[in-house]
């Protein structure tokens, strides 16, 4: 068997997990709409999108620099494309994380075409002398490239052609103002609704060339956390079991099946989220506990917890922050079947007694 010397997992396995990795990349390409008029939900954002574009169409010029907010899956790279598209322009995409140094910013904005789209992921975590470097280039469409260190160190003016500028955040607040402000429309892109992730999940089942019925496709919008990302892949994995245990077609009681193999429960919980809720329940009597030690009692690093699972129950009403740590809500001792204890332990202490050492 062919081994990497740096890895324990088999070079096999990897060119498979690889392999997989880029067919649901293709698959997820091939499911984003490709213009406005096929984006579902946002139609405030779209209504005003559509605005900036047509205007900056009719005067022949480049679109306004856009930036967009919002949690994880819910469209902007695909509005980042669309923009693009709508623009009759190429678009380059890179993320803030790529970006460490001015240098990298310079090379990138000096390659660019005329009218061209450049889309920034996750621009709140790009470095400080980057981000300084963008405000000149976003105002002014130039950069002062730095040859040499030090007192003979030269400013060179590097001219750049007029581009649009799409930054994507899920942190808007992290941005600073200086760079808020150059952005000629910024959006915030909300949570769809169940009927919203239903036209979502039936126009992905038609371009899959997959049967289903509408409450197949209720169940699993419901199950979706508000995000056309979660349910498109949902549908897939939907798809993988009607085709294995049933005749193909999706209905209610195939995807309800299905989904409880994946582990995602009535109200979208997954196996993360339902740890979190059983370790806060059983574990400290419903809080308050301290993140990190919410987080080690689940085996799951203390950002993880944060950013992927507390979000969303914090949506729900399942999970509470206060000053003391998390705190389980009375929805959360139903969601789980719980019968909730009568009396709340104090201080930092958790149900169970135990201490929070880790804080909050």
């Amino acid at each position: 068997m062919n081994w990497d010397d740096t890895t324990d997992t088999p070079a096999s396995e990897r060119l498979v997990g690889a392999s997989a990795d880029r067919e649901d990349q293709a698959v997820e390409a091939a499911l984003r709409p490709k213009d406005l008029g096929e984006f579902i939900g946002q139609e405030k954002v779209r209504e005003q999108l559509d605005l900036v574009l047509r205007a900056a169409r009719a005067r022949g010029a480049t679109a306004d620099h856009v930036l967009l907010s919002g949690a994880p899956g819910l469209g902007k790279t695909t509005l980042s494309m669309i923009i693009a598209a709508e623009m009759g322009a190429p678009i380059r995409i890179t993320s803030g994380p790529a970006i460490q140094h001015a240098g990298d910013l310079a090379a990138i904005l000096s390659s660019l075409q005329e009218g061209e789209v450049l889309f920034l992921d996750e621009i709140h975590r790009m470095s400080r002398p980057a981000e300084e470097m963008l405000y000149m280039a976003m105002e002014d469409f130039r950069v002062d490239v730095i040859v040499g260190k030090g007192p003979g160190a030269t400013a060179i003016p590097l001219e750049l052609p007029p581009f649009t500028l799409v930054g994507a955040t899920t942190r808007a607040g992290l941005l600073p103002p200086p760079l808020r402000d150059r952005f000629g429309f910024t959006a915030h892109m909300e949570f769809y609704e169940p009927r919203e992730l239903e036209r979502v999940v039936h126009r992905s089942a038609h371009l899959l060339d997959v049967e289903i019925e509408p409450d197949g496709a209720a169940e699993i919008a419901g199950r979706s956390r508000g995000t056309p990302r979660i349910a498109n892949r949902l549908l897939r994995r939907v798809r993988d079991y009607a085709q294995v245990k049933a005749d193909g077609v999706i209905t209610r009681d195939i995807a309800a099946a299905a989904l409880a193999v994946y582990e995602v429960d009535a109200r979208g919980l997954d196996r993360l989220d339902r740890a979190v809720l059983d370790a806060l329940l059983k574990l400290f009597g419903g809080g308050p506990v301290g993140l990190s030690t919410l987080a080690v009692a689940v085996g799951e690093e203390r950002e993880t917890v944060e950013e992927v699972a507390e979000p969303f129950l914090v949506r729900e009403g399942l999970l509470a922050r206060t000053p003391r740590g998390r705190v389980a809500t009375p929805a959360a001792w139903a969601h789980l079947g719980l019968t909730p204890p009568r009396s709340a332990s104090g201080g930092a202490t958790g149900g169970n007694g135990q201490q929070d050492l880790f804080g909050t």
